[in-house]
């Protein structure tokens, strides 16, 4: 018998306990045999083991199929040399969990942004003078790009089949390269219409008219700064969710707020991102399509009816959680199948 597919869950710092409880849930509902193993990252980490990501955690990362992350964050390490937002780029570069899509739907807007994760100016040598003189080094290799690049295509492909390449190519080197190589791979997938946008007018375009795009596919930087744009676009950070992908390795599931230590605790912490990210998970990381799309669908009819205090709402992270599982089960009910989709009912 093969081993049973093993999910990491860390939740992390501040409201990210609250939030991962709930995707444990749903996930145990929907996918009963796989196996969730919780960790520690973050500042939990830090007051733990002195660490932010402790060599246990990464072990158990490294070894499991997919990792299900909680927001990491805490005021109380801000000006530290140890803080908690270093794990989770340890855990970034370890994983090599290059590829992060941030999808952002809303209405007639649906767009992907395909952001490259693991290099550029995040990554790149940087520090400071004896003259008091700072630098932060923005580097790409062509490979870097190429599969950034080749991926962005591949899930065109499965969309709307039209991808836009964002960049500076009017100022940067990199962005330079970043356009040679794309034009390059761009004969391979003659179904994918491409066009480029400078990055500036690209941020002018998604807050305008969002609906013109499909995916996008930028560096680093652009893409963290172009992602929260979309989200702010089409609900906020608070229901934005994401995958962060290897290429065989597993990839890393995560909403993309924070860790919002300020309602730490009051049960009021909006589990939407969590569970869209576990949604990203069953598709991506556990190859469960059909559970995937279930559980999106079922989050969205929640968040109609109970939505939390953020929306206008009353609901609490609790029953937010508990009525995207009841609608599961409706959902399941209606469909003749196991709430956990295991086939029909006998």
């Amino acid at each position: 018998m093969p081993d049973a597919p093993r999910v990491v869950l860390l939740p992390g710092d501040g409201v990210g306990p609250e939030v991962a409880e709930q995707a444990r849930l749903a996930l145990e509902l929907l996918a009963p045999g796989v196996e969730v193993e919780e960790r520690l990252i973050g500042a939990a980490a830090i007051r733990a083991t002195g660490k932010p990501l402790p060599e246990e955690t990464l072990e158990a990362c490294l070894g499991a199929t997919a990792v299900l992350k909680g927001p990491v964050g805490d005021p109380e390490f801000d000006a530290a040399d140890v803080r908690p937002e270093q794990g989770l780029l340890a855990l970034r570069g370890a994983l090599d969990a290059y590829a992060n899509l941030r999808p952002a739907v809303q209405g007639d807007v649906d767009v992907l942004i395909v952001r490259e994760l693991v290099g550029g100016l995040y990554f790149g040598a940087k520090g400071v003078r004896d003259d008091g003189t700072v630098f932060d080094t923005c580097e790409y290799t062509p490979s870097q790009v190429e599969r950034i690049t080749r991926r962005a295509f591949a899930l065109a492909r499965t969309r709307r089949g039209h991808l836009t390449s964002v960049d500076k190519a009017n100022v940067l080197e990199t962005s330079r390269l970043w356009r040679r190589v794309v034009n390059e791979i761009a004969p391979e997938y003659p179904d994918v219409t491409v066009e480029h946008m400078l990055v500036d007018n690209a941020a002018m375009q998604l807050a305008t008219t969002p609906q013109q795009f499909d995916v996008l596919v930028t560096e680093n930087m652009f893409g963290d700064i172009l992602s929260d744009l979309a989200a702010a676009v089409t609900g906020g950070l608070g229901l934005a969710p994401s995958a962060s992908l290897a290429d065989g390795g597993p990839g890393i599931f995560e909403p993309v707020h924070g860790s919002a230590p300020d309602i730490a605790g009051r049960g009021i912490a909006n589990p939407t991102a969590m569970l869209r990210s576990t949604a990203l998970l069953l598709e991506h990381g556990l190859g469960r399509p059909d559970e995937a799309a279930a559980l999106a669908a079922a989050v969205d009819v929640a968040l109609a009816e109970a939505p939390t205090p953020d929306l206008g709402g009353t609901a609490t992270t609790a029953q937010l959680g508990a009525a995207v599982r009841a609608q599961l089960e409706v959902d399941a009910a209606a469909a003749g199948t196991y709430p956990a989709g295991n086939g029909s009912r006998a």
